[in-house]
Order: structure tokens, then C-alpha cells, then sequence
């Protein structure tokens, strides 16, 4: 039956469609149907009769079959990309390749990104040639991943470099024939060695090293929009699963059986939900309905990925449309721990939820202008009422406040971020921020120049700023200090004159119970006593700072900059 729909479809569509093999010589591949009907493809490009043919096919496979569907080259007068948008080093890589008989194609989001008049961020190819043949022609080119082996190409230096990621097509394998191993990629690291195709108990792939022709390449891929391949020499888009037609239906579609592919990486539902709130597409039904039903399976994810997943998802530029796809999508506790602190109903309407808003606007306003995002500045932000509200638990029960503080922080670290790669340098990078808030308040002479040195002094400025936005930090407060940061010798002695004046008049407002009793230790800092507290605390002072210098690298502050 099969066969027969296969050569009724190219008797009607052959010759007005554009159609090619496979790398490895293969006909034409057989089509299986999707969850959904398609979306109708652009006039010029005549997709009915492949849409036909896989509704007929519809009930005569199994679920969860690879959807291998119909190569189509799509010329430029119909997909309109303007080759103004991209990379000259992708493009180079391209070449490169394709002089060494290689098939070569700027791939993936890049290709989906370019279709609706967006320069893409990152340029990724795709090709035939082995990791090993990839990385002998270029001169700077890195073979790296277990679960998926990948080749860097890095171009340029410093700051200025840029790497394309390379991969080779990959063969698409059904889970049920691979290895299975208990446990996950670093609980198993053992069982691992040595083997290409391994899945954990729950169906997910830990490693999938087995290379196969293009068809199969873009089966394996997520979604259809995802599942485009761009020849920059001969300007033509190769889609097999109707991409363009999504892409420009504004429908985020996954190819195959949803829950068999979100069980194969369960990754794919945090990649649901940014890319909606990235692009503004919809969830195709088909692909949104399992959703829920999975999270469980996130469950059995190392904390680490979930964790890049989640900087991921708040660094696209589009965090606060991310965050409520998230609740919209039932996925809003119990799946990021840093994230059950945000959004807790609990504190949809207090002062946590306008202070999280703004930062992640101010995120999304800096990633819009292709200015640097430092994640420890963002969860900073994020865990900062958590570690206020234990300070204030442990303070009440007669704990100093510097003490307080640092003990807070330390337990709001162990139970939102837990043990994740680069945890020391992130950790380092919030304390820091974190502790620079008290000694705001401070501003003697050698306190306020002291701090002002600090290399991620503007860091912990800005979350100061950003508090006095909100109203919880005195906005006065906020204002000399930007004043101070950027004023010459004369004007600081002016400006450190008139903060003796404030703080004077503080103490007396407080003395005479015109001001709140706890704001009397603010007072006090700057009161005669000062300097004994200087010299008892510059030790630790000094310590904890050029522990944090270290850990930075010597970077300046880029928090909010």
C-alpha cells in the first residue's frame, strides 16, 4: 500500500517539485504522516500532493515512526532571504566544505531566523563529512561533546572570535533498538564507554554518535521550523517537513510523535516553551497537548543542563514573555527551583514581583541591544527576597547583620542553584553583589573610595539603582553614588561633605524617634565609631574581595552596565 501511494505521489508531483538523493544514494524516502494537517505551502511551491499523500498514510504506521519527509528545494524568488543577513565566516565554512566535495548547509535556527528578516546570533552548518574530516580543513577547529560529537571552527581572537558550530547529519534511530543503561550521562559514564547509540530507562538518548543521510538528519531534528537547510551558493532552502509553511503560519510544530520525541530528550519541552515566547509563535495542539504529562520527565535531567536550559530561557530577550509561557503552559513550579521562587503565587502582587520585573526588562532591553548579560547579576536579582527574609529570620533571633547576611546567602545558594558546574565563579560573582548593599550605606572617605575599586563595583551599583527603582533602597542614596562613581577628586571631597551632612542629620531624626529604630545602624556606620569597625573588619573585607577578583578573572562589572 505503502509503495503504491509513494508512486502515486511522484507520478503527480515529480516534476514540479524539486527533488534530489539522499548523500548516501537513497530514493526518494518514504513519507509518514504528521500529528496535525499541514499548513498550506506558498503557490509557488506545491506541497498538496506530499500533504495528500501522507494523510493517506495516516493509520498504516506505528507511533512514534520517523517522519522521513520529501526533500524540496525551494529557490530564492520564493523564500526571499536576504544574503545582506549572513555570516561571512559561516558562509566560508560552507564553501570550504562544499570545495572538498563535501554537502554543506547553514542549518537550523539560523536558516528559520533569516526566512522571517532576522540576522541571526549564531550561524551553524550541517554536513556529510566526519568530525575528523571536518576538522582537518580548517586550522583552528576543535572536536568536542560525548552525547553529540560536534566540531568548532573558531575565527578571529579575544573578544572578536566567533565560533561556528559544525555536525555531521545524523542518522535517525529508533530508541527501541539502542542500548539502555541506568542512570543518566554522569552516573553512567561507565556504561557509556565505547558505545554510539544509548538511551536511560526512560527512552532518553544519552549518546548518538551514528551519522546518516539528510533526510534522516532532519527527521531527528525538533521542530519543523528548525529542520531547514540553506545552500548560501546556491541560495536554495531544502525543507522536508514543510517548515517554511509553519514559519510563516507563525506555528511552532514538532516533527513525529511529540511524547516519543520529548521522551527521547525531555529538554524539548523547555524548547517549546522559549521558542514561543522567543518568536511569538503558537504551539501547534499536537505538539502542546503531552506537555504536561511529560515535565515529569525533566525529572531525570542533570541539574546542570537544566540549569543552562533556564539561563537559556531568560536570555533571550524575551524573559518575561518566557516566564509566563510557563505558567500558561503548567510548568511554572516544581521544574527550576530558582524559578518557584519567582513565580509562587504568593508573590505575584508584593514587592518581589515588580522588582523581578524589572530586572528581567532590563535583561531583555540589553539583550535587544546586543549588550552582555551576566547571568549572576540576573539570579541575583531573582534570589535576592529569599536571601532578605532569611536575614531578617536570623537577625530577629540576635544574629549581627553582616553574619546574617552571608549565612542567608549561603543557604538560599544551596537550595535554589544547588551543585551545578561553575558554581564557585557564580557563587562569587552574587555574594559579591550581594554583600556590596550594606556598604552603600557607608560613605566615610576610605569606605566610599574603597568601594568605588571595586572591579565589579558597577555590578553591584546597578542592583543597588535597580532597588532604589522599586522603592527599597533610598533613591537619594542611588544618586549621589552615581554622581560619586564618575566625579574627579574635587567634586567626591564635595560630594563626601554633603554625605557627613546627611548622615548627621540621619543619626539625630533617628535619636529623636522621628526615624524608624533599625535605620539607627545605618546611622551608626558612618557615627564616630567607624573607624574601630574599619579596622576589625578590613581583614575579612579584604579577603573576601580578592577571593571574588580572582574568581572574576580580573573582568569588570557587567551586571546592568
Amino acid at each position: 500500500m505503502i509503495k503504491t501511494i509513494i508512486r502515486k505521489l511522484l507520478g503527480k508531483s515529480g516534476a514540479s517539485i524539486p527533488a534530489g538523493e539522499s548523500p548516501d544514494g537513497l530514493s526518494v524516502p518514504v513519507i509518514t504522516p504528521r500529528a496535525a494537517a499541514p499548513v498550506a505551502a506558498p503557490a509557488a511551491v506545491p506541497m498538496a500532493p506530499v500533504a495528500a499523500a501522507a494523510a493517506e498514510l495516516a493509520g498504516s504506521l506505528p507511533a512514534g515512526a520517523p517522519v522521513r519527509g520529501r526533500r524540496v528545494e525551494v529557490p530564492a524568488s520564493v523564500h526571499r532571504i536576504d544574503p545582506s543577513l549572513l555570516d561571512d565566516r559561516a558562509v566560508k565554512v560552507v564553501t570550504t566544505l562544499q570545495d572538498a566535495g563535501f554537502e554543506a548547509y547553514i542549518v537550523g535556527g539560523a536558516v528559520r531566523d533569516l526566512l522571517l528578516g532576522h540576522r541571526p546570533k549564531d550561524f551553524d552548518v550541517a554536513t556529510n563529512a566526519t568530525p575528523e574530516q571536518v576538522k582537518g580543513l580548517f586550522r583552528r577547529a576543535f572536536i568536542i561533546g560525548r552525547r553529540f560529537r560536534i566540531v568548532h571552527v573558531v575565527h578571529g581572537r579575544g573578544r572578536e572570535h566567533e565560533v561556528i558550530e559544525v555536525s555531521t547529519f545524523r542518522a535517525y534511530l529508533d530508541p527501541a533498538a539502542a542500548e539502555q543503561v541506568e542512570g543518566n550521562e554522569k552516573t553512567s559514564r561507565a556504561a557509556l564507554a565505547d558505545k554510539s547509540h544509548v538511551v536511560d530507562a526512560s527512552g532518553r538518548v544519552l549518546r548518538d554518535n551514528v551519522w546518516g543521510p539528510q533526510d534522516e538528519d532532519a527527521a531527528r531534528r525538533d521542530f519543523t521550523v528548525n529542520a531547514l537547510y540553506y545552500d548560501p551558493r546556491r541560495r536554495i532552502v531544502v525543507d522536508y517537513h514543510d517548515g517554511i509553511a509553519d514559519a510563516r503560519a507563525r506555528v511552532l510544530r514538532m516533527i513525529g510523535d511529540p511524547v516519543t520525541r520529548y521522551r527521547e530528550d525531555p529538554v524539548r519541552i523547555i524548547r517549546v516553551v522559549r521558542f514561543a515566547a522567543k518568536l511569538g509563535f503558537e504551539i501547534e495542539p499536537g505538539t502542546r497537548e503531552p506537555i504536561r504529562a511529560c515535565a515529569e520527565l525533566l525529572s531525570a535531567v542533570p541539574a546542570s543542563r537544566m540549569f543552562d536550559e533556564m539561563i537559556k530561557l531568560l536570555q533571550t530577550g524575551h524573559s518575561l514573555a518566557s516566564l509566563e509561557e510557563l505558567r500558561k503552559q503548567g510548568l511554572h513550579s516544581g521544574i527550576f527551583p530558582i524559578l518557584d521562587a519567582v513565580l509562587d503565587d504568593a508573590h505575584r502582587h508584593d514587592g518581589r514581583e515588580q522588582f523581578i520585573q524589572r530586572a528581567l526588562a532590563d535583561t531583555d532591553r540589553r539583550v535587544g541591544e546586543s549588550k552582555p548579560v551576566a547571568p549572576s547579576f540576573m539570579l541575583a536579582c531573582m534570589l535576592w527576597h529569599d536571601v532578605v527574609r532569611r536575614a531578617d529570620e536570623l537577625r530577629a533571633r540576635g544574629e549581627p547583620p553582616v553574619p546574617a547576611l552571608q549565612q542567608a546567602i549561603d543557604a538560599v545558594f544551596d537550595a535554589r542553584i544547588g551543585d551545578i558546574s561553575g558554581r564557585g565563579k557564580l557563587a562569587a560573582d552574587m555574594r559579591e553583589i550581594w554583600m556590596m548593599q550594606p556598604r552603600f550605606e557607608r560613605r566615610t572617605p576610605s569606605a566610599a573610595l574603597s568601594l568605588a575599586a571595586q572591579p565589579r563595583f558597577r555590578a553591584g551599583f546597578d542592583f543597588l539603582r535597580l532597588r532604589a527603582d522599586t522603592g527599597e533602597a533610598d533613591a537619594d542614596l542611588a544618586h549621589w553614588w552615581e554622581r560619586f562613581s564618575t566625579a574627579d577628586d574635587s567634586l567626591r571631597e564635595t560630594l563626601l561633605a554633603e554625605a557627613r551632612q546627611q548622615d548627621q542629620a540621619r543619626r539625630a531624626a533617628v535619636a529623636a524617634g522621628e526615624l524608624p529604630a533599625e535605620t539607627a545602624a545605618v546611622a551608626a556606620s558612618g557615627g564616630p565609631a567607624a573607624k574601630k569597625r574599619r579596622r576589625r573588619r578590613k581583614p575579612a573585607g579584604a579577603r573576601t574581595e580578592g577571593a571574588a577578583a580572582l574568581a572574576d578573572g580580573g573582568e569588570g562589572g557587567d551586571g546592568g552596565e
